[in-house]
């Protein structure tokens, strides 16, 4: 799509958002702040110890609405990332961290933390690859174990330390090294980002999208996620690109009879990020399933939801690599 005719896209979509879902983005704010923990951060499910990924999309939902809720949020992260840079799935776990890594680096981005935690960060995921990687995991996978079909050269990152890569947290690390200011973008950062998204390329589904880990298992495509492809199209933004379009392809025809507002928002926020026509029936769904906040007991919805309606209204996705 031309520049001018996105630009003018936006413009229209972003009125119409902010006329008939402006009540329901303050509904979901509000109901986000009640729900955090008096210790910072928030809670996933009935858990009462705060949860990285569940504080991040909390904390992206909130970034531009000053509160005391918001900045015990930002001390919580903070404090909790590991020496080596990491950090771990919950308050006080995995010494060794995890995927939310990634997404914490973009979440502290996205409100304007201090660089050094983040830079810490970036370093931690360059030295993280995932198990096949190594030069005999690469062997095995050639040779030994050939029920999953995918190219072991072309790896990206795990959710946890030691074991093969996986899509979600590839995209996540591939978006993560992209919002490295372009002139700080060394030469280690240009190749994990390049060798990343060739991975994803490689673990696509042949009918297009992705499935959470490989697109073939003994011989038969998997079917893809909604949310995976999604996370995965915010990664991949050549818009020309072969694996782009049937993904994106895919997405539109998936969106249409979607019913989980948890996948209609990180479907949103693709299409936001891909100026892209399936926005505007993604949005309208996900309003339509948030009339009542108060019946989603899932915060990483409520706030993924807050994310998308901004992001339809043209403002900044935290998601969109720095340009």
């Amino acid at each position: 799509m031309p520049l001018i005719c996105k630009r003018v896209f936006r413009q229209i979509f972003c009125l119409k958002t902010l006329f008939l879902f402006r009540g329901v983005f303050e509904q979901l704010l509000a109901e986000i702040e009640k729900r955090c923990l008096s210790s910072g951060g928030w809670a996933s499910g009935n858990s009462r110890r705060a949860g990285i990924e569940t504080t991040c999309y909390a904390l992206m939902a909130l970034h531009n609405r000053p509160s005391l809720v918001r900045d015990h949020a930002v001390d919580l992260l903070l404090r909790t990332q590991n020496p080596d840079g990491s950090w771990p799935a919950f308050e006080g776990d995995d010494p060794e961290g995890c995927w939310t890594t990634a997404l914490t680096s973009i979440a502290l981005r996205s409100i304007g933390a201090p660089s050094g935690p983040i830079e810490k960060s970036i370093r931690w995921l360059l030295n993280n690859q995932g198990r096949e990687g190594h030069w005999f995991w690469k062997w095995k996978f050639r040779t030994v174990d050939r029920a999953v079909q995918f190219n072991p050269d072309k790896y990206g990152w795990p959710w946890f330390p030691g074991t093969v890569s996986w899509v979600i947290p590839t995209a996540l690390s591939v978006i993560a090294l992209k919002q490295s200011a372009p002139c700080c973008r060394t030469e280690p950062i240009v190749n994990r980002i390049q060798l990343g998204t060739e991975m994803l390329r490689d673990r696509a589904c042949p009918q297009g999208g992705w499935n959470a880990g490989n697109g073939i298992v003994f011989g038969s495509a998997l079917a893809p996620h909604i949310d995976t492809t999604a996370i995965a199209l915010l990664a991949l933004t050549e818009g020309n690109d072969t694996t782009v379009v049937q993904g994106l392809n895919w997405l539109r025809q998936a969106c249409v009879d979607c019913s989980s507002p948890y996948s209609l928002a990180w479907s949103a926020i693709a299409c936001a990020v891909h100026r892209d026509e399936a926005l505007n029936h993604c949005i309208a769904g996900l309003g339509k399933r948030l009339s009542s906040t108060d019946a989603i007991s899932n915060i990483e919805t409520l706030s993924l939801a807050a994310i998308a309606l901004k992001a339809a209204e043209g403002n900044a996705n935290p998601f969109e690599e720095v340009i």
